[in-house]
């Protein structure tokens, strides 16, 4: 079984899906790191490596052959990523939608206690501007190499909006809707 999960930045993705990664004992594939390694291999930020693939078809097609190999070849297995849902077509699809100004609220957070070294921002407004600008550059890309919105909800089995919620309540939701699509879960929450 394949676990795809994608979401707007700040939405909890990853907190998610660590999580998930150890209650089901899946291991968890992040391609946001994959994506941030080649950046740093090539001395730019992430930001910018987003813009260079919006006129060349270079890391997101490094990425999404990785994912399309992931799936063929793994079993019981979380991958985080924009394009995994298409990727891994036969995967149950998790979207983690959040209003962008608590996401960006939530990223400024992170950065100031350090969980997110590579990002660092003054204020929460850059971190929305930050955000908004990813979030055009990955429609922009991804509606140009595959003819999709990685945002749109119609994407994904399982939608879960997670603005107005702790990360336990988000945690629950997700596996509740999880068992409801198959997957056994081995606790009691």
């Amino acid at each position: 079984m394949i676990i795809t999960i994608s979401g707007k930045p700040g939405s909890g993705k990853s907190t998610i899906a660590k999580k998930l990664e150890k209650i089901l004992g899946f291991k968890r594939y992040y391609m946001g790191g994959e994506r941030r390694k080649i950046a740093r291999k090539l001395g730019i930020t992430l930001e910018e490596l987003n813009k260079r693939d919006e006129k060349e078809f270079f890391s997101d097609k490094i990425v999404d052959e990785y994912i399309v190999k992931l799936a063929k070849e793994k079993d019981n297995i979380i991958i985080e990523g924009r394009t995994a849902f298409h990727f891994a077509p036969n995967s149950i699809k998790i979207f983690f939608e959040v209003d962008p100004k608590e996401g960006a609220r939530r990223i400024f957070k992170d950065s100031k206690e350090g969980k997110r070294p590579e990002e660092r921002y003054s204020t929460v407004e850059e971190v929305y501007k930050a955000n908004k600008r990813r979030v055009e550059s990955d429609i922009k890309r991804y509606k140009k190499y595959y003819g999709f919105n990685c945002y749109d909800h119609k994407h994904y089995d399982i939608v879960i909006d997670t603005t107005n919620k702790t990360v336990d309540q988000v945690l629950q939701e997700t596996l509740e809707a999880l068992k409801k699509h198959g997957v056994k879960v081995n606790r009691n929450s």
